[in-house]
């Protein structure tokens, strides 16, 4: 799939304003071009490592669906808390583009890609011939196909758009429902009830945010939830969303019903491939790629949420990183890195507690587990084991030792014989070692 390139690549011939060379004068060979289509981190952060190794190489162009430069989409919650503005979360200004050399046609998304004659057209009918193209469209909210859900006041929570809207309704609505108990979703409530509405999360797990944490954890920060005034209805499917111009209600498949003024779907998310489709790229759930983040038309690469590498897709910023870095290096032609995938650890802090999360931290046949339990501090600890290796922790208000049992994860180190301290951490782990 990893084609190289090189000089017999023939280009579409793109016309270009400027004088005429004299006749005696050898044409200067045009740049490559490089088309982004997205204008998120990881197309950012590709491009980045692509200029560090071969700033000369490309002219670049760059598609954004939306009116702004690139921006920290992880600085989404603290924005909607009203603890940061719009100009605190830019990544990249648009004088980071010009500076660059880099085109940018913000709040203009790709509409289209001709593979064969290498071109790709966006909404506004702006066409851009490429030698490389670099997909990074992201994901989209999946907004939950119950009766109702295309009603004024029902949103996802993915951009600078969402969050105004969200801070428009706080203005004079009472009511935020939240639907998805996730890191997200508690984020969005978060926020919302510093913005004065009254907030109720709807979770069809048994115990939020499922996917990091345990059950015991979960118990923990659901209490401490509750006495910052957040409700939460757990086990519970959404069945409708009621109103005739605007929502008002949130039905539920027991016949219940609680009122809403705002509606914030935060139940996952969805590679956007739709564009990969349309053109003929292999997709599955997401874009299929290499270890090269190439797709199977070896002059595309993808990165980002909407690539699925060996069966798997990605939400945290640490793998898209490790994409940006490998496919940046190819498009650099210095093609010697392959992403390899990594175990991960998330480091959160929800509403201002702290959690810490790694590895297999449910456990299964043969694994045990080592428990601290400490009400009065708020803090809970578990590590998982299985034959004298840590492949997995769940921390609870005390993260502090979050990195080393992480390290003891990717390292499959032995902890037997500090078995019986290791829920105390580093320090007293090293003490007796030394």
């Amino acid at each position: 799939m990893n084609a190289p390139m090189n000089s017999q690549i023939s280009k579409p011939k793109i016309s270009q304003a400027g004088a005429p060379a004299q006749a005696s004068m050898p044409a200067i060979p045009a740049k490559l071009s490089l088309v982004v289509i997205g204008n998120g981190m990881a197309a950012m952060r590709t491009v980045e490592e692509l200029l560090k190794l071969a700033p000369d190489l490309y002219g670049i162009t760059v598609f954004g669906a939306e009116p702004h430069g690139n921006y920290n989409r992880i600085l989404l919650s603290p924005m909607l808390a009203g603890d940061k503005q719009v100009d605190d979360i830019m990544l990249h200004t648009r004088e980071w583009y010009s500076g660059n050399g880099i085109m940018l046609h913000a709040g203009d998304p790709i509409e289209y890609i001709d593979r064969k004659r290498r071109f790709v057209r966006s909404r506004n009918g702006v066409e851009a011939y490429y030698d490389r193209l670099l997909i990074a469209t992201g994901s989209t909210p999946f907004i939950i196909p119950v009766q109702g859900h295309k009603l004024p006041g029902v949103i996802g929570f993915r951009d600078i758009q969402d969050v105004e809207t969200m801070l428009h309704a706080a203005r004079d609505k009472r009511h935020a429902v939240v639907i998805g108990g996730g890191l997200l979703g508690l984020e969005a409530a978060n926020g919302l009830q510093r913005q004065g509405m009254e907030v109720t999360v709807v979770h069809k797990g048994a115990h939020l945010m499922d996917r990091q944490l345990d059950q015991s954890a979960a118990i923990l920060l659901k209490k401490a939830l509750e006495a910052k005034g957040l409700r939460f209805l757990l086990e519970t499917d959404t069945s409708a969303l009621i109103g005739k111009d605007h929502v008002t209600a949130v039905a539920f498949k027991d016949g219940s019903a609680i009122p809403a003024d705002l509606v914030v779907m935060t139940a996952g998310v969805r590679p956007n491939i739709q564009l990969a489709q349309q053109a003929g790229l292999h997709c599955e759930r997401a874009i299929v790629v290499d270890d090269t983040l190439q797709t199977y038309d070896p002059r595309i690469y993808a990165v980002g949420e909407c690539v699925q590498h060996r069966k798997a897709t990605f939400g945290l910023v640490a793998p898209i990183w490790d994409q940006a870095r490998v496919c940046g290096a190819h498009l650099a032609n210095a093609g010697h890195r392959r992403y390899v995938q990594q175990a991960t650890a998330t480091k959160l802090k929800v509403t201002g507690v702290d959690l810490y999360s790694a590895g297999d931290f449910i456990g299964g046949a043969g694994s045990e587990d080592l428990i601290l339990r400490d009400p009065r501090r708020g803090i809970y600890k578990r590590l998982v084991l299985k034959e004298d290796r840590l492949i997995g922790a769940v921390l609870y208000g005390d993260v502090k030792d979050g990195p080393f049992y992480f390290d003891l994860i990717q390292r499959g180190a032995d902890v037997g014989a500090m078995r019986h301290r290791l829920l105390f951490g580093r320090a007293l782990c090293e003490q007796a070692a030394a």
